[in-house]
């Protein structure tokens, strides 16, 4: 990478640099980087649950996780901690899963400290719910855990639920698991946190989980982490966009590549995570090459893979879980190179063949997919082509996968649509960078961090002359151009008419089923309901999606400003009048417990009919606001940013563009910038 500039345009306020700044750092520490480059790691769920098996009164409970089995089977809370002092798992051997997780190709292990059910498996003072005060063999699994990691040069991390059952002061067991904490459950919390990174020694990773904090309280527990370990990494449930690393939901991997810090977790079974003594487990080999490809494929997509194991009830290790790992050990073993310590693939395009990492100059391709029928890989990047023949036999063992190792000469650059220099840069022809943002897990979604453009031409570019909607007014936004970074704070000091004449043909109001933001719109099924205006106010239900759709008809191609209205979070559709199909041209959680959330917009319209679709996010509320409207005002501000130089233009190899919001707290946030439009000035 070259060397990098910032010219200032417009300072940054110190608050607000300081919050970046913690992100900044834990980015670009030691302990980040290893914790990046050690790719596999080993979850362990071990508990109170796993003593029942998955089994109540003699009958499987076939519904829900086992180790949620108190909440889905429905056992009272004095019956359930009176199994606590019957659970004595003797064949727990923490040596022995070290061991498994050194050979399994591990790095680390994630132990579960405390799961939802409240039993603490370490010693605390918090209470005398633990493994300590009413097992029968009094045991710390926590402390073995931890000791057993330092013996066997393992990274040592931890699970801790921000829900728990036992707490007196929490709210009622739910559904859904993602309750709010009140503010005696979140003290509670920070004191058993503080145990476990006083008393246990380096712990790499805390991996909190559900539960539905307030900002405040995801910013002390990230604060709390960072000023007992400051090289302990934070997961993304910890919510509020507070958090070094996102998390995939439960078994999900991301459909593309992802440019911020991410782990999948997955455990053996998607049904369950602890030990189910009723579990059809089916063949090794089969589970081997479905778990493998999984490790590859979060990999290739830059990400890290934590797989779960669950001891029984007697604490031993599942034979069938012991071999799958040891399969991947071996596999491991004699292809970590193609694993560790890599980068992602430089291909945004999935291979029907397989997967990419890269290390180096040397490009890693594994052999997860079906075989090329021409029988050869082919692989253009920028400059670079080149044809690979395979052997069909490399595909033959689903269990083995084959990787091939091929250097590449010369300077690999990111793979960018290009865009001519002649047109206005935007959402539409840019390549976005994403990442996971939230404020809990049901409003998990993948946010877009940045927008690229590889633009090519003749000319030299003095500048880019940059135009925005009026919410926009006051973001501070990243702008690289080439090798050269600039800040720039867009402002209102120049304003410019829209040549807008469209009329309204028609508004409707909808429903969506489905409780999360990440979940794709699908308008089939939709039952609409025809508005006299194009806005509603009526009672909502949280966990809901609505959907407001609004026909524009316009006399010419032409740029139109409306004003939207949503809750928690919003989405914004257009309907492709070539394709017929709906893009999403911006999505984005609004701030936290916005009920009515304004935002302006300016889009792009062709002749003829415009079908608009507005999307409402309903996490928390029970009032709905809602509007999608054209603005009383058809304005947009413009801004110019002259470059310190001429930068040359290449029409072969093109120059990269990239902007970003300097703005925000967080990595993982949405960058917002859906409305900027760039030309360049040449």
């Amino acid at each position: 990478m070259g060397i990098h500039m910032k010219k200032a345009i417009f300072f940054l306020a110190a608050s607000l640099a300081a919050c970046i700044q913690t992100f900044a750092q834990t980015s670009d520490s030691e302990a980040f980087r290893c914790w990046k480059d050690d790719k596999y790691s080993m979850f362990i769920h071990f508990g109170l649950y796993s003593h029942f098996g998955g089994v109540w009164d003699g009958e499987p409970v076939r519904q829900g996780y086992s180790e949620q089995i108190q909440s889905f089977a429905g056992i009272f809370s004095d019956w359930y901690a009176s199994e606590a002092y019957a659970f004595d798992p003797q064949a727990f051997d923490a040596d022995r899963i070290a061991e498994l997780a050194k050979a399994g190709g591990m790095r680390s292990i994630v132990f579960t400290s405390k799961h939802h059910d409240g039993f603490c498996m370490f010693d605390t003072k918090t209470t005398g719910y633990s493994s300590v005060a009413m097992m029968p063999s009094h045991r710390d699994f926590v402390k073995e855990i931890s000791e057993a990691c330092a013996r066997h040069g393992l990274r040592f991390g931890l699970y801790f639920s921000l829900i728990d059952w036992n707490y007196p002061h929490a709210y009622p067991i739910s559904s859904h698991n993602a309750d709010f904490v009140t503010p005696e459950h979140h003290e509670f919390s920070k004191a058993q946190v503080r145990e476990l990174l006083t008393n246990y020694g380096p712990v790499s990773e805390l991996w909190f989980d559900m539960g539905s904090l307030e900002p405040w309280q995801s910013r002390e527990l990230y604060d709390l982490v960072k000023e007992l370990q400051p090289d302990c990494m934070v997961s993304g449930r910890l919510g509020n966009d507070v958090y070094d690393f996102a998390v995939m939901a439960d078994n999900k991997l991301p459909e593309s590549a992802l440019h911020a810090p991410w782990q999948s977790a997955a455990s053996m079974f998607p049904e369950t995570w602890s030990y189910r003594s009723w579990q059809k487990r089916g063949s090794v080999d089969d589970k081997v090459a479905e778990k493998l490809r999984s490790l590859i494929k979060v990999v290739s997509h830059g990400g890290n893979y934590l797989l779960n194991i669950g001891p029984a009830s007697d604490g031993s290790i599942v034979p069938f879980e012991r071999e799958v790992l040891l399969n991947i050990g071996n596999w491991l073993e004699e292809n970590g190179d193609a694993i560790y310590g890599t980068q992602p693939s430089p291909f945004r395009e999935e291979f029907a063949w397989g997967d990419v990492t890269m290390k180096g100059d040397d490009l890693f391709l594994l052999l997860t997919g079906s075989y090329p029928k021409e029988g050869y890989i082919e692989l253009k990047f920028d400059k670079i082509g080149c044809r690979i023949p395979v052997d069909r036999k490399m595909f033959a063992d689903p269990a083995d996968v084959h990787v091939i190792k091929t250097d590449i000469k010369g300077e690999l650059r990111r793979d960018v649509s290009r865009t001519s220099a002649e047109e206005t840069l935007s959402w539409k022809n840019a390549t976005p960078d994403y990442s996971y943002s939230c404020f809990d897990y049901y409003s998990n979604y993948r946010s877009t961090v940045a927008y690229n453009w590889l633009v090519v031409g003749r000319d030299d570019i003095e500048g880019l002359h940059l135009r925005y909607a009026m919410s926009d007014a006051g973001k501070t936004v990243n702008v690289q151009v080439g090798e050269k970074e600039y800040e720039v704070t867009l402002c209102m000091e120049n304003m410019a008419e829209l040549d807008t004449k469209i009329e309204v043909v028609s508004s409707s109001f909808g429903r969506m089923r489905g409780g999360t933001f990440d979940r794709p719109v699908s308008l089939a099924g939709v039952q609409w309901e025809e508005l006299e205006t194009p806005e509603i106010q009526c009672e909502a239900a949280p966990f809901s999606n609505y959907l407001m759709k609004v026909v524009l008809k316009a006399s010419k191609p032409c740029r139109v400003h409306l004003c939207t209205i949503t809750g928690n979070g919003m989405e914004l559709l257009v309907n492709d009048t070539v394709t017929g199909d709906y893009v999403t041209m911006m999505k984005h959680l609004n701030p936290y417990r916005a009920t009515a959330f304004s935002e302006s917009v300016i889009l792009d319209l062709e002749e003829g009919e415009n079908e608009i679709v507005l999307r409402s996010y309903n996490r928390f509320e029970s009032q709905l606001v809602m509007c999608l409207a054209i603005h009383n005002q058809q304005q947009e501000y413009t801004q110019t940013l002259m470059l310190e130089d001429p930068v040359p233009m290449s029409a072969s190899r093109g120059l990269m563009i990239r902007i970003s919001n300097a703005g925000n707290e967080s990595e993982h946030t949405d960058c917002g910038l859906h409305n900027l439009r760039l030309r360049l000035v040449k």
